[in-house]
């Protein structure tokens, strides 16, 4: 009796491409080298700098002014990641070509208990050869979540076009201002701007143009115009590039799809599948973002929805167009094609019987759908059929991008769930689009309202920690939304994380290893709660000064919780343990800051009086707070000002275990003074009211401590004191 293969590795087998038998019989032969990917000439180079660090010095230079750079550097940025996007989907369809077997019927089917085998052994030899097709140090080519959503936002040319026009380049401002506004049309100042430029002398109407702009897109666009113009030879022309380039941009969205598990949704410490669960899991995650591909390339920048039936249309309009033209026998290709994704198209088969009786059924029955387009509508409906039968099964969601989808593809139980998903996700996505019209509006009305917003706010709340007491509250330091509190931590707790800052932190962390981010004349050292907790894990520093260290910034986010009475609550979105020293050398003469006044949520222009609050600005971030440890050095005050950066309204001497809490804002301006002796020790805090911003480092740090620590050992944080009449009063700022 023949063995048969356990349902997950049916499932598994079913994962495979249409040409698994031969292939797994290919990969019986004896393994040869490991095939290299082997650059081409049209393979663009790495560039010497990763894109992120380009956009960041593009960005500092913008801040001190030096616009030649900002140009340099944005656009070094820009051609930095898509060369980096372009080796990595070369590479790895040279390893895809590299690694496949031979057409299928051309070997024996392999013997089943093997298949196993045979099957990694191919993704062993798929593995090895994408190995070589990123740099040495891969992960310097990787990019933050958060920048990439920049770069998707098109925030480089936001940047470029203010230094083009200050460089008096009006043609190019006029260009990246235009390539911006296209993913950004919500956006009044860009718009304003675009019509300052449409008014300057020199600039041309071809100026105003998407650098940015998708071939396929651009491509398909002209081929519609020139079909309700009625030239249809002209149409065709420019269809038939679209889907030509649609298909390259196609490739390309599903090679970068192969990248590593997402393990969003799961507490990865916890996340425990087995092999063939583990395979399934990350093959459907792929699937999933290859399907996703359908509206990736219908979707155009600016617009809330993608188009609706993207490639069939294609074929919708190069039918009529081909008729017009007089080609039949293209008309009845193309209308036939189409027919693919809508076999029961009324109108379609109306005009595919009168192509038909015109050419003659002779000539008109041989002639097929598009072949590359076969094997699209093919593979498409395999990883539809995968996809649902993984939802069905496992419960791997997937919502069908495509209303093509036959329904006999989709399980009889699924397709009522399937249609609500597909509803709610529209409304989801009309709800959220009207929802940041709004969010934009309320912001613009904050920004106008911001001088008067102090006297809606409360503030005064009980601290919640014994022994802690406010030494300073809003009218003391001559502003709102600001307190001093001191009594957190010990003189010995001050030490201890003190101790752990030297002998944990690392030269620049935090600022891409820049040992003196700020100012040449001082050193700069810093370490997060996670790779705190990870060196206690190792043993390379004491676990219970990083369990400190964790427990500590938590408390600082319950006081300023309670503090300034917020109704929800705070999230972290960066901790940071950092010590400034004075270089002792360097301090003669000295007249600059430790760290120049700044506002924490938006980009101080101090001549101009405002705040604007947009990239590069951690715009999401609500309050902040700064913890100290010592006092025993020179210079290092905190302090506040006006918008002019120069007019100080309060200065805060450190000591430890004293603590400054403030709103984010543009009613905050603050900065450090120069540390002229000593080394000047702080927990530096920035919260979030809105979850979606949320540290991830923050996330997995808590996963860790509930691994690392038993429950007994969790209980160890202070007790929060009751609320008593006295603790209310004491601090109470009446505005």
């Amino acid at each position: 009796m023949a063995l048969s293969p356990p349902p997950l590795l049916l499932l598994l087998l079913l994962l495979l491409p249409p040409l698994l038998m031969a292939l797994l019989a290919w990969a019986a032969t004896p393994l040869e080298p490991v095939p290299v990917p082997t650059l081409i000439p049209a393979d663009p180079p790495l560039p010497t700098q990763s894109p992120d660090a380009l956009f960041a010095a593009g960005a500092e230079a913008y801040a001190r002014g030096d616009w030649p750079t900002v140009v340099l550097q944005m656009e070094r940025a820009l051609r930095a990641r898509a060369a980096v996007r372009s080796r990595l989907v070369r590479c790895r369809l040279r390893c895809a070509n590299a690694t496949a077997g031979p057409a299928e019927g051309t070997e024996p089917q392999p013997d089943p208990v093997l298949r196993d085998l045979w099957f990694f052994r191919v993704l062993l030899r798929r593995a090895a050869c994408l190995r070589n097709c990123g740099p040495a140090a891969p992960s310097r080519y990787r990019l933050g979540e958060e920048l990439d959503r920049e770069f998707g936002r098109r925030s480089p040319y936001n940047y470029l076009q203010v230094a083009y026009f200050k460089m008096n380049r009006p043609a190019q401002a006029a260009a990246a201002a235009h390539t911006f506004f296209m993913a950004n049309p919500g956006h009044q100042e860009m718009r304003q701007n675009l019509e300052y430029y449409q008014a300057m002398v020199g600039v041309r109407e071809d100026d105003f143009t998407d650098l940015e702009v998708k071939p396929h897109l651009s491509e398909f666009r002209l081929g519609v115009r020139f079909y309700t113009e009625e030239q249809p030879a002209a149409a065709i022309l420019h269809l038939e590039k679209a889907l030509e380039e649609y298909f390259v941009a196609d490739t390309e969205c599903r090679a970068l799809c192969e990248g590593p598990y997402d393990y969003e949704g799961y507490n990865y410490l916890e996340y425990n599948a087995d092999l063939f669960q583990a395979i399934t899991d990350h093959s459907m995650q792929v699937l999933s973002c290859k399907q996703g591909c359908v509206t990736e390339l219908a979707s155009q920048p600016g617009q809330e929805k993608p188009l609706e039936d993207f490639l069939p249309s294609h074929f919708n309009y190069l039918q009529f167009a081909y008729y017009n033209n007089g080609n039949y026998e293209k008309a009845i290709e193309c209308a036939k094609t189409y027919l693919l994704f809508f076999p029961h198209d009324e109108v379609m088969n109306q005009n595919l019987a009168y192509y038909t009786a015109v050419l003659g059924e002779n000539l008109a029955r041989p002639i097929q759908p598009r072949e590359e387009i076969q094997v699209y509508h093919q593979r498409s409906l395999m990883e539809k059929e995968l996809l649902f039968f993984s939802y069905d099964v496992f419960g791997i969601p997937f919502v069908d991008p495509d209303t093509w989808t036959p329904e006999e593809v989709i399980p009889k139980r699924l397709r009522e769930k399937q249609k609500v998903e597909r509803e709610t996700a529209a409304r989801i996505s009309e709800e959220i689009g009207n929802l940041m019209k709004e969010i934009e509006t309320l912001v613009e009305e904050k920004a106008k309202e911001s001088a008067d917003m102090s006297k809606f706010i409360r503030e005064g709340g009980p601290l919640v920690y014994e022994g802690a007491s406010v030494t300073m509250n809003s009218k003391a330091l001559n502003g709102s939304q600001r307190v001093v509190v001191d009594g957190l931590l010990s003189a010995e707790e001050c030490r201890e994380l003190q101790r752990l800052t030297n002998a944990a932190a690392s030269a620049g962390d935090g600022y891409r290893g820049k040992t003196s981010p700020h100012t040449p004349s001082e050193t700069f050292y810093g370490v997060t709660v996670l790779k705190a907790l990870k060196l206690g894990q190792e043993g390379k520093v004491p676990l219970h000064s990083a369990y400190l260290y964790y427990n500590v910034t938590d408390k600082v986010r319950h006081m300023m919780e309670s503090y300034f009475r917020l109704e929800v609550p705070l999230h972290f979105s960066y901790s940071h343990l950092v010590c400034r020293t004075a270089i002792d050398e360097k301090q003669e003469g000295r007249s600059d800051n430790s760290h120049e006044v700044h506002v924490d949520n938006c980009i101080l222009n101090a001549e101009a009086l405002v705040c604007v609050k947009e990239p590069p600005a951690y715009t999401f971030r609500d309050y902040s707070a700064i913890l100290y440890l010592n006092g025993d050095f020179e210079g290092g005050a905190f302090y506040f000002t006006e918008l002019d950066a120069k007019t100080e309204t309060a200065e805060v001497q450190p000591q430890c275990g004293r603590a400054v809490g403030f709103s984010s804002g543009s009613e905050n301006p603050h900065g450090v003074k120069a540390v002229t002796k000593g080394q000047r020790c702080a927990i530096a805090l920035w919260f979030t009211l809105d979850p979606r911003h949320s540290e991830r480092e923050r996330v997995q740090a808590d996963d860790l401590v509930k691994m690392l620590f038993s429950m007994e050992e969790g209980d160890l944080e202070p007790e929060m004191e009751k609320e008593s009449p006295a603790a209310i009063v004491v601090g109470k700022d009446e505005l």
